[in-house]
């Protein structure tokens, strides 16, 4: 989910359970383009069945289990693996999908470590891949995670909280130049220089350590007036941030190539993404797979040359007026997915 669901669902006063006590699993979580999702992976555990195999689908970004959850109680034989980083999502996943348990592993993992994963586990190929990418609801509403900008919190941002830099490092040990380009490449924030020069600034006088400070640095230097077209104007800055912390497209680069590697003769790989720069790299795979490699002017297309993989949606696929009415962090939702047609 990308920071514009969040602003979407904080203007609602999107709840922390240290405020209100935790909500159940499947209230706190409404998985976005559910039926869709389950629709395009149905055909390929068609076709595991059809070989005579278990189909395996594999749901990268497992959340709270909403997606897998679904694709448990449709697909009475599916094996389903679960990756995510954060510990406690696969926690309350893992309670969610209990009665599944023997047709489950949930695997403490990065998204790019899928075909490690699936190596290990023992299956030569998966039939179908899941990914819906961006910042969970579990770690928007949790504020302590420092994932969300309408609240005072620790400013840390990780998905995985046992490992890796936190926010807070990074603005207060990064260079201006390094803060600048942090925030205008993957915040595409067209203030990311007063930004930096801001955030500079104020950590020569005290560290920053909390979102709310972080807001009060960028609001002095972003025009009151850019947010009535840009939205809230750290918006942009957190996005960015929770970018660099947890490497999300370097993972993405990775990810995306692994999937399609390990995916079966038939079997699908699914990619739910929320803004531009995680659609651009979904599209490049994507459009390379299923891409004949043939050079211009080659009379004949060769076996080694021909298309891996067909397109399976027209561009993306968002969702309708009635999901984003449901479920408002629905709302920037883009869905690519692909099939495998050939053999590597």
């Amino acid at each position: 989910m990308a920071e514009e669901d969040a602003e979407r669902a904080e203007s609602r006063g999107a709840s922390s359970p240290s405020e209100a006590g935790p909500k159940p699993t499947h209230e706190r979580h409404v998985p976005v383009l559910l039926d869709r999702c389950v629709n395009l992976l149905a055909p390929g555990i068609e076709a595991a069945r059809s070989a005579g195999r278990t189909p395996v689908v594999v749901d990268c970004t497992l959340g709270m289990g909403g997606h897998s959850e679904a694709l448990l109680e449709r697909f009475e034989d599916v094996h389903l693996v679960g990756l995510d980083r954060d510990e406690q999502a696969l926690a309350l996943a893992g309670a969610r999908l209990g009665k599944y348990a023997e047709r489950t592993d949930l695997v403490h993992a990065v998204y790019d470590e899928i075909a490690e994963v699936v190596r290990d586990l023992g299956f030569a190929v998966v039939d179908g891949v899941l990914f819906d990418l961006g910042v969970s609801s579990l770690q928007l509403d949790e504020r302590e995670r420092g994932f969300a900008y309408s609240y005072d919190a620790p400013l840390d941002m990780r998905m995985d909280t046992s490992r890796g830099q936190t926010a807070a490092d990074v603005v207060n040990s990064a260079t201006h130049g390094e803060l600048a380009r942090i925030i205008r490449t993957w915040g595409e924030d067209k203030f990311a220089g007063r930004i930096a020069s801001a955030v500079v600034r104020a950590r020569d006088e005290q560290p920053l350590e909390t979102t709310g400070r972080l807001v009060e640095v960028i609001r002095t230097v972003v025009p009151a007036g850019a947010a009535r077209t840009a939205g809230h104007p750290a918006k942009r800055t957190f996005q960015a941030l929770r970018i660099a912390v947890n490497e999300e497209l370097d993972v993405l680069e990775r990810a995306l190539p692994a999937a399609m590697s390990v995916t079966s003769m038939g079997g699908r790989v699914v990619v739910m993404s929320y803004h531009s720069l995680e659609d651009k790299i979904t599209k490049r795979f994507f459009q390379t797979g299923s891409t004949s490699s043939a050079p211009v002017g080659f009379p004949v297309e060769l076996e080694e040359h021909k298309p891996r993989f067909r397109t399976l949606t027209k561009g993306t696929e968002k969702p309708t007026a009635d999901e984003i009415a449901e479920n408002p962090r629905a709302a920037s939702a883009k869905l690519r997915a692909v099939e495998r047609i050939m053999k590597d």
